[in-house]
């Protein structure tokens, strides 16, 4: 589920006209980045695995819209940071990457 999820998110980035080619490589290689972290954490705790690529494919899909609403983007965002909460201890890369996604995000929906 979750795999299929992101390899949506892969898809809708790359076919994405409003996206500069740099922000598509720069937002795929954050996505290959958190493949397998999200990946890993599905085998112990499969809702919350979802919950994160839930929350990443709605920040994404906030970025890529033509008409962009950024407190929308904004919940999407606050929301993709607090699904990893509590994960610092087990699962630090996956917080650490999550995070950073999160930032970059925000910083192309300004």
């Amino acid at each position: 589920m979750v795999q299929s999820t992101i390899e949506k998110i892969e898809e809708s980035v790359q076919l994405n006209s409003l996206l500069t080619e740099n922000n598509k490589t720069e937002i795929l290689n954050l996505l290959a980045a958190l493949k397998p972290e999200i990946t890993e954490l599905e085998k112990e705790r499969a809702e919350h695995a979802e919950s994160i690529a839930g929350f990443i494919e709605r920040s994404t899909h906030e970025l890529m819209r033509k008409e962009k609403n950024p407190t929308l983007l904004k919940y999407a965002v606050d929301g993709m940071a607090a699904s990893v909460e509590g994960f610092e201890v087990t699962h630090p890369k996956l917080v650490e990457n999550v995070n950073y996604f999160a930032n970059v995000l925000a910083n192309m929906g300004l």
